[in-house]
């Protein structure tokens, strides 16, 4: 995931500058009408991308306003930081990634998802178009910049295994985050595991040359990804809060699919190192075939099931990012996820 600079807008700060109260979140402040706001902050998973846009949307709509929340968007440095900050009460909520937040529930962690809204996986292998590399099949011999223990990682080889390949028929390369993209524009590598609502559009981008995607989940290996979530103790204290939080965040989300330009543009200033709009347009573009799978179809965004839960843990387990494969109510508390 790429790593941006220096924050332009006045509420976007990094997770590591929040204060352990939780944001503010019992603090209260007037609109313009004279309407009563509550005061929360949201941590995202990494600087802002175009996944992140009906966030922005919503706020400059006045759908969170709507609800009752003044909302404030912070950076995030990783989905494990951010699960970390918001089951630790330095931030009100949390955007991050499944895996991460099963991992720290897994080692005790009090934190809870009220809704995952990227429900089929953006995970894949992407390369550029003149690679061919167009089944997993075509994958063999090939190398792979990768990013040792992540998520991707992790699933990687259950990919290959699903589509009759072994860990040896593919040559994995090393690197931080950062350095995936570097080494395929580069030619030291011939693709990176990466998600296709980020890096693809960038590097795509950067070398002005067409990427192509190979998605886990277009060849049998689907898992939940990104979603909203709340520590523990916020859900006891503030119940009703965070029920305002899903229903503003569900409802951005309709108006921001609703609105695709109009989302992306109520980004503009939220980082002075924001990609391009080109980028932009096409990570949200993107990000929107990931709401749901078939038991979804049709449904608000954020609305989960227990299946598609139970289906999500199992990979997890068996793929060694957990210890101990928990009922669904671990870690997701559905009465006030979207309905």
């Amino acid at each position: 995931m790429r790593r941006l600079g220096t924050l332009a807008a006045a509420t976007l700060v990094p997770v590591l500058a929040l204060t352990a109260c939780g944001g503010g979140g019992s603090e209260e402040t007037t609109s313009a009408s004279g309407k009563k706001l509550k005061k929360v902050t949201l941590t995202l998973n990494w600087y802002p991308y175009g996944e992140h846009a009906p966030f922005y949307y919503g706020k400059k709509k006045g759908i969170y306003e709507k609800h009752g929340i003044d909302l404030t968007i912070n950076a995030g440095q990783g989905s494990q930081k951010t699960v970390q900050a918001t089951g630790a009460g330095q931030t009100d909520f949390g955007w991050a990634d499944t895996p991460a937040l099963l991992a720290a529930v897994d080692k005790g962690m009090p934190v809870k998802s009220i809704g995952v809204f990227l429900q089929t996986t953006p995970a894949s292998v992407q390369s550029f178009a003149s690679a061919g590399i167009k089944t997993p099949a075509d994958l063999k011999g090939k190398r792979i910049a990768g990013t040792a223990g992540d998520a991707l990682s992790r699933t990687f080889p259950a990919f290959l295994k699903k589509n009759g390949l072994s860990e040896s028929d593919v040559r994995i390369q090393n690197t931080d985050p950062a350095g995936k993209m570097s080494a395929v524009i580069s030619g030291q590598a011939d693709g990176l595991l990466g998600y296709a609502s980020d890096q693809g559009p960038t590097m795509q981008n950067r070398a002005g040359k067409p990427v192509s995607y190979l998605r886990y989940s277009d060849f049998g290996l689907n898992f939940y990804s990104n979603g909203l979530l709340v520590g523990e103790r916020k859900l006891k204290s503030d119940r009703d809060l965070v029920k305002k939080m899903v229903a503003a965040t569900s409802e951005a989300w309709t108006a921001a699919q609703a609105d695709q330009a109009g989302a992306v543009a109520a980004m503009e200033g939220a980082s002075e190192q924001l990609p391009p709009m080109s980028v932009l347009t096409e990570q949200f573009k993107t990000t929107l075939t990931l709401l749901h799978t078939p038991s979804t179809q049709g449904k608000a965004p954020g609305v989960n099931t227990e299946a598609d839960w139970k289906q999500t843990i199992d990979v997890f387990h068996q793929t060694g990012v957990i210890s101990k494969a928990q009922p669904p109510s671990a870690y997701w508390q559905a009465d006030v996820a979207p309905q």
